[in-house]
Formats: structure tokens, sequence, C-alpha cells
């Protein structure tokens, strides 16, 4: 869904991609991980005031799609189209991710580019012709070397012991044909210069670790073409090969904003500041597709953030290993909102992590339903009761209002610092709700109730600064938390009776929302429906 129209006009956007993802099957967790990550992150980035430009897609040629299409008794083009218009768009839409444009590979604005910058990089002499014969993954669509395989006790036809994919877990195959390769031997030294120089252009550490590790053992020739099957953009110049599909999906970040057919957007918006991936297909994001762009002169990506793989019942989440749950099954039970807030909030950026429905039960209803939606409820029926719904000015603020006016602006520079500055999801969520159970506390310590039963000038005074100091407080968390859940910080916003439109005005920005005040005195305060409503029995599986 194009939703915001937040391409740069003048200076560069702040550019995030996604993986495109493969269509042969429809998408599970562990996409939506993925895409919901980077959908928080660019609403971020819009918040601090700046244009950004978000793009996710579909990843729709090589063999397993064609094989995957085969046994469904259709073309691949139909099976990607399908795919697409059934499974993926709408699930982006149903998580209300606000992405700015969605590729895919199969469309002529990438496949026409795919063919001109292979055709450069063979006119300068970075590609040649050669035999390739090794274990071939069909699932990763890679060559494997013998490190990432695994050996099993069965006992193949030729007499050797069968090898599993460490990743799919399933036979490799031993291919051998004639390849066209590009020469990423001789990007070994410039890659590792690079990761030097920039220590921060691969996230985790751990992943950077890994990556730099396997350059310094020497780097092979990648090949860049197939001629044993024909699902793919053909090579130019010899149209018997097409295009190994992970050189042609790699380029979609470049195709997309207009790589030799847009210049002005292109230069507005390339490189990517963030590429987020997952861990098993880092290494072609962090070692091929900078060496692609150094060949070509083209600057590289900002980072290159590799996050975990999302673990269901102790094992990866993968399309052959479902565990029957699908993104939807969850939002229909706890809400969009909440499901978009619970991975990020349960698992660390960049490391694996486990999802269990007792545990996103357990985190509901203590930090979304208890924690922040009590708070909401409690602020509006107090206002309600004690002032006709009509936001009182504070006048009798004190100590442990700074001390909650202290707290709000560390929480705002804490989650403005790790979303937006580290890709620290959970970091920057727990400091939201850390000022959370800070004014929990203040109201508990304050008492408005008991305030309440004084009505002399001086204890109407002190029951207004209480709960203005409350309401303007939960201001600031609707700005810092609608990148995570902009329809319940919506319902929030709308029950203080501030602007109509979350997220849309200046003052509305991240860093506004450490600014005292805010919300004016005389402000009209709702009771709306409760936030984060009680959960019924788990659905059956």
């Amino acid at each position: 869904m194009a939703a915001t129209g937040s391409e740069k006009q003048g200076g560069k956007a702040y550019y995030v991609s996604t993986p495109i993802y493969y269509v042969n099957d429809a998408p599970h967790l562990g996409h939506a991980y993925t895409t919901v990550a980077g959908d928080v992150l660019t609403r971020w980035h819009r918040q601090r005031g700046e244009r950004v430009w978000f793009l996710t897609g579909t990843d729709e040629h090589g063999q397993k799609i064609m094989r995957t299409a085969e046994a469904n008794g259709v073309s691949p083009q139909q099976w990607a189209d399908k795919l697409v218009d059934e499974a993926w768009k709408p699930l982006w839409e149903h998580l209300n991710i606000a992405n700015d444009d969605f590729i895919r590979t199969t469309e002529k604005r990438h496949t026409d580019r795919v063919q001109e910058f292979v055709q450069d990089l063979h006119d300068k002499g970075e590609i040649y012709k050669g035999g390739y014969e090794g274990p071939y993954c069909v699932g990763c669509e890679e060559y494997k070397l013998p490190g990432d395989l695994i050996e099993t006790d069965d006992i193949a036809e030729d007499g050797t012991r069968t090898k599993l994919c460490a990743i799919h877990k399933k036979p490799v195959e031993i291919l051998k044909e004639e390849n066209y390769f590009f020469k990423l031997s001789e990007y070994g030294e410039r890659l590792l210069a690079h990761y030097e120089a920039n220590p921060h252009f691969i996230q985790p550490e751990s992943a950077r670790n890994e990556v730099v590790n396997f350059v310094r053992q020497g780097l092979q020739d990648l090949s860049i073409s197939r001629s044993t099957f024909d699902w793919g953009v053909p090579v130019p110049w010899d149209d018997k090969h097409v295009i190994y599909v992970w050189v042609d999906a790699l380029l979609n970040y470049a195709t997309a904003v207009g790589y030799n057919e847009n210049p002005e957007k292109f230069g507005n918006t390339f490189p990517a500041d963030v590429h987020l991936v997952g861990k098993d297909i880092l290494r072609f994001h962090a070692i091929i597709w900078p060496a692609m762009l150094m060949a070509q002169g083209l600057p590289l990506p900002g980072k290159v953030a590799a996050n975990g793989w999302l673990m269901v019942g102790g094992e990866k989440m993968s399309k052959s290993n479902l565990t029957g749950i699908k993104p939807q099954d969850l939002t229909s039970h706890f809400g969009v909102d909440a499901y978009r807030w619970y991975f990020l909030r349960a698992i660390a950026f960049g490391q694996d992590g486990s999802f269990s429905w007792e545990d996103f039960s357990a985190r509901y209803t203590s930090e979304l339903a208890n924690d922040y939606g009590n708070l909401a409820s409690r602020v509006a029926a107090m206002v309600g009761k004690y002032f006709g719904g009509t936001l009182p000015e504070a006048t009798a603020a004190g100590e442990a209002e700074r001390a909650v006016q202290e707290g709000m602006a560390k929480a705002v520079a804490e989650a403005d610092r790790r979303i937006g500055d580290e890709v620290d999801f959970q970091g920057g969520i727990l400091a939201v709700f850390d000022f959370v159970k800070q004014v929990n506390g203040y109201i508990t310590e304050q008492e408005p109730w008991k305030v309440a039963k004084d009505e002399s000038p001086e204890g109407r005074a002190r029951l207004a600064t209480i709960l203005y100091t409350a309401a303007e407080s939960l201001r600031a968390v609707a700005v810092l938390l609608n990148p995570v859940m902009p329809d319940t910080s919506q319902k929030l916003w709308d029950s203080l009776g501030a602007d109509a439109v979350l997220g849309a005005l200046p003052g509305q920005r991240i860093a506004d929302a450490a600014t005292w005040g805010r919300l004016p005195a005389g402000a009209t305060i709702t009771k709306g429906a409760v936030l984060f409503p009680r959960l019924e029995e788990k659905p059956n599986a």
C-alpha cells in the first residue's frame, strides 16, 4: 500500500528496505516480523520530520519458483501473480504497513534495468565465462561450500553420504553447468577495508564477525547465470542463460528507486540507509551486494541489519515448518497493534527469539492492558468525574511533577536513540513502557481519589495538577508509540482532545514529545473504548 507519498524532494530520503520475499508460498510470522520492523523504523523517521522511502516487494524468479508453479499446474508468472495478489499484499495492508513502493522482480521496470546493470559489468570486464560443478540448494538458490553442509548417515546412489543444506535440512543437488562468473574474488580486500572503516555497516556484531571471518578466508568468483532452466531474466548477450536469481533480486534496491531510468529520484533516494534482512541471507547483502555496487561505482548502503530467526516450539519458523500459525491467527485474537508491538518488544532485534501464545498473552495482559491501557482509562475517568471531562490547568506543580517531566524527557531521548539510530526496537519500546510504569507509580503515590475529597482551592489545584500531569504524560506516550501501534495511539490521541490526526503536524514529532505542556488546558477528555480489551480464551489451533 503506497500510503505516504513521502518521496524526497531535494536532499536524500531516509531509505529503508525489507528483503523481497520469495513467492513460493504464503507469508508467515517471520516475514511479517521483518516487515513490521521496517514499518516502525520508517514511521519513526517520518515522525522525526524526515522524508522517508520504504520499500518492500517480492522475488519471483529462480528454480524454486518454477518447480513450485509446475507442481501446482500453472506457469511461474501465474503462480507469482496469485501469491502477490491474494497473500502478500493483503497481509501488509492488514498489518498497517505503510510502504511507499512494492517491487516485483518480474516487472519490466526491474528486468530491463537488471540486464543493463549486468551488461555494464560484462563490458567492464567484470564478468567471464566458465564452468562449475558443486552442491546446490534449490531452497537457498545457492551453490554451497563444504562448511555449509551437514553430512548424514544415509548413503546416496553413488556410494557417498547424503549431504543436507544446513539451513533447509534438505539434500543438496550436484549441479554441473556452464556459467558466467562475476570476479567477486577481487573485492575481498576492498570489502574488509569498508567493514573496518564502517564498524556499524553490519549489525549485530555477531553478524559482522561472521561476515568478516568469511571474507578473510578468501572469496570465490560468483556464478551469476544459470543455463539448466529458463525462469529468470535472460543474460543480454547470451539468451541461453538466465541471470542468477540473487543478482537479479539484490538489484531491486536500485531498480525500484530509478536506477538508469529516473536519475533525480535515484540521486534523492539511493543507497538505502538500512537494509533489513534475515540472517540466513546476510552474506548476499553484506558481501555480494556491496561488491556489485563497488564494481559499478555506486555508493554502498549505510547499514545491513540482520534479524535473528523466529523460533516456534524450538524450531526455526519457515515455509516448510509453519507450525500451523499465520499472522492473521494472532491478529484476530490479540489485535493488529498488539501484534506489531509484541514481536518487537519480546525479541531483541538481531537475536533469535521464541514465540508462544502463553508469552504473548502474559505480556499483553501485564504491559498493554494493565500498565498502559488501564492508565489511559483511569486518567480519562478521573478527569470526567472530577472536572466534567475538561482538562484542568496545572498550577501547583512540585518535585513529584518535575520527576515525571524528567522521566518523560529521558524516555523520549532513549527511545529516539534506540529506535531511530540503533535499530533497537526492544530497547526503545522498553524506554517508553518504563515511563508508563513511572506515571502509574506517580498516580498511586499521589492518590488523586483522596485529594479529591479536599474541596479547598489548594486541594482543587493539587488535584488538577496531578491529572494534568498524567494526561500530558499520556500525550507523549501516544506520540512515541504511534510508529509501533498507530491505531491505538490515534484512539488515545482522540480521547485526550488533541489534534485530529496524530503524526501529521510538526508539533507531533518525536522530539516534540519531550516538550512539556503541549496538551492545552481546557481540552475535552473523553473515555473511549478500552485500548486493549480483555483476551478471550485462546482459539483452537
